[in-house]
């Protein structure tokens, strides 16, 4: 598939925009306390969606342990809020640290992640995860292109213990609906000149993303509803999601160096990646505590850039 811009975003007056809710919005102290235990049963579902653990290639397919530690990034298929989806939004994502009406189109930019090496995660233990609004900045505004941009951060504590086994940011832009409505035009994106040193190609297919969005629970109608990302959102196709090509980069990097010890991970979106579309991971060890890694479709087109520290 080829590459596709992003929306040519309509030009839209601030005096449309209710900035007072808005602002309120940004003022107010926004937290919310998930509680979750990291069941065996549902790290095997996660395991068997993941083309690094499903047994398909040339390592046998291998049953989370109690009590051994958590893969990296597995802590993303838990800890969902459990609303009612009469308060969904428009689009089936959960109003969580959401800004106000209009801004109802979320994108997943990047983010962050921070292990603590003393206060690992393991399978099967009870843990809450307290989520803050660590950031919100208001871009655009003067051009009549709005958008929000929400940095989130969570801190996952094992029962029992003091301090987090890991401290993620997640960053989220959040644009007026009316501002992606149209189709969107052809583009050369982002391609990688670097040489990687390892790769794991694989196509996320409407099953993959169907089992990944249960897995989150997560009702977003961009990965699922063809329609809707046709004909609301202007892609030619649905979306594969941020998160899952987060863990990708960090399931590629293990699949490769499965004794490696990582500190911290971030990364960035930069293009979207689209159901069955082949998508290559490739990385590099960089540095002796350092590697790069990256995303890329069958045209060498960069979806998405991490960097870890071991």
């Amino acid at each position: 598939m080829r590459s596709w811009t992003r929306p040519a975003l309509r030009f839209l007056s601030t005096s449309s925009l209710n900035l007072e809710a808005l602002d309120a919005w940004i003022a107010s102290p926004k937290s919310l306390a998930l509680t979750d235990a990291f069941h065996s049963s549902h790290l095997s579902d996660l395991y068997i969606t993941l083309p690094t653990r499903d047994g398909t290639r040339d390592r046998p397919f291998a049953s989370p342990v109690e009590g051994t530690p958590l893969g990296y990034g597995h802590h993303l298929a838990f800890f969902h809020p459990r609303n009612p989806e009469a308060l969904l939004r428009i689009d089936g994502t959960d109003a969580d640290f959401c800004p106000p009406e209009p801004f109802t189109r979320r994108m997943w930019a990047g983010g962050t992640m921070t292990w603590n090496k003393e206060r690992e995660l393991k399978v099967g233990e009870k843990a809450t995860a307290v989520s803050t609004v660590a950031k919100v900045e208001k871009k655009g505004f003067e051009v009549g292109k709005p958008m929000i941009f929400v940095k989130q951060r969570i801190e996952v504590t094992v029962e029992g213990q003091s301090e987090p086994g890991i401290v993620e940011e997640r960053a989220h832009v959040y644009q007026p609906l009316v501002a992606s409505i149209g189709s969107r035009v052809p583009r050369q994106g982002q391609s990688s000149k670097q040489p990687s040193e390892f790769s794991l190609s694989y196509t996320p297919t409407l099953t993959t993303l169907f089992r990944f969005s249960a897995l989150t629970f997560n009702g977003h109608h961009i990965h699922l509803d063809k329609d809707y990302a046709q004909k609301v959102e202007g892609y030619p196709e649905r979306l594969v999601h941020g998160p899952l090509t987060a863990l990708m980069l960090l399931e590629s990097l293990i699949y490769h160096r499965p004794r490696a010890k990582l500190r911290t991970f971030s990364y960035r979106a930069h293009n979207p990646i689209f159901v069955n579309c082949a998508a290559t991971i490739r990385g590099a060890i960089v540095a002796k505590d350092k590697a790069e890694l990256w995303c890329e479709n069958d045209e060498g087109v960069v979806g998405m850039t991490g960097v870890i520290q071991f």
